[in-house]
């Protein structure tokens, strides 16, 4: 794994993550001077309910930016009044088909195995495919009055992109079992209670909201934060005792702005 990083130089001004755009693409992204990269998924007239295409655009999006050394965090969000309201059963039901079998659930694998620090934003709807999507980010920032759900039992769909690993994993057994044995709907306050999202906030504030988290992010060492997120991959698939041997083993180094951090310490 490469893990080498840009370094950034702190805050910047405060600017909308949703796009004033007539653009075609379905993924939009917008790079900010500050090392953010924000993706807006661009079907606003459709909360942004997900395509084949959707995925091909996101997953070129995806590439790019797992090879991008001016990037230190990427904010996933939604164009208009929802974060995703999940597949486009009207595709499936036409026999839409995505590139290859596993083409939408590795895709959300190559998200969640991206070196920076990712952020869902999520206001409006976030059901079934958009909870799975916003699952693969590491962070999850949403509005109280958001809607999350997994409707697959609703529709007599099965899980393929990931939902019956990642969200047990974020609210445990238990939980993950009630929610999707029911589909039933609940709002960012529940989501917030029972860890599924970092943090609520009321809608007029989600923009300012997730830009503050995200300057925060790209402030702090983006080495150390590549090297954090690696370590805590790897250590899924140990015991913990391997996981404590091998995070003292230093397996990616140290970051490479630790002198000049340290440095700038001692000059205050």
């Amino acid at each position: 794994m490469d893990l080498a990083a840009r370094g950034a130089n702190g805050l910047t001004e405060v600017v909308s993550d949703t796009p004033e755009t007539t653009s075609d693409d379905l993924v939009i992204r917008t790079d900010r001077s500050n090392g953010v990269c924000v993706l807006t998924l661009n079907r606003p007239a459709k909360l942004n309910a997900l395509t084949p295409e959707s995925f091909v655009e996101l997953r070129s999006h995806v590439e790019a930016l797992a090879d991008d050394e001016s990037v230190g965090c990427v904010v996933l969000t939604g164009a208009g009044r929802s974060f995703c309201a999940g597949n486009d059963l009207g595709g499936i039901a036409s026999g839409a088909r995505p590139p290859s079998r596993h083409h939408q659930a590795e895709t959300i694998d190559a998200l969640e195995a991206l070196p920076q620090p990712t952020v869902a934003k999520v206001r409006g709807h976030c059901f079934t495919g958009g909870l799975e999507l916003a699952l693969g980010c590491d962070l999850i920032v949403s509005t109280r009055s958001a809607q999350f759900g997994d409707t697959h039992g609703q529709w007599g769909l099965v899980a393929s992109w990931g939902m019956t690993v990642r969200l047990p994993e974020r609210v445990g057994v238990a939980k993950a079992k009630e929610l999707m044995y029911t589909a039933r709907r609940f709002d960012g306050v529940e989501a917030e209670a029972i860890g599924l999202v970092n943090r609520t906030v009321d809608d007029e504030d989600l923009d300012a909201a997730v830009d503050e988290l995200a300057a925060a992010i790209v402030a702090s060492s983006w080495d150390t934060s590549r090297i954090d997120k690696a370590l805590l991959a790897d250590g899924r698939t140990m015991t913990r005792a391997e996981a404590l041997a091998h995070e003292r083993a230093a397996p990616y180094g140290r970051p490479r702005d630790m002198t000049e951090r340290l440095a700038a310490r001692s000059q205050r």
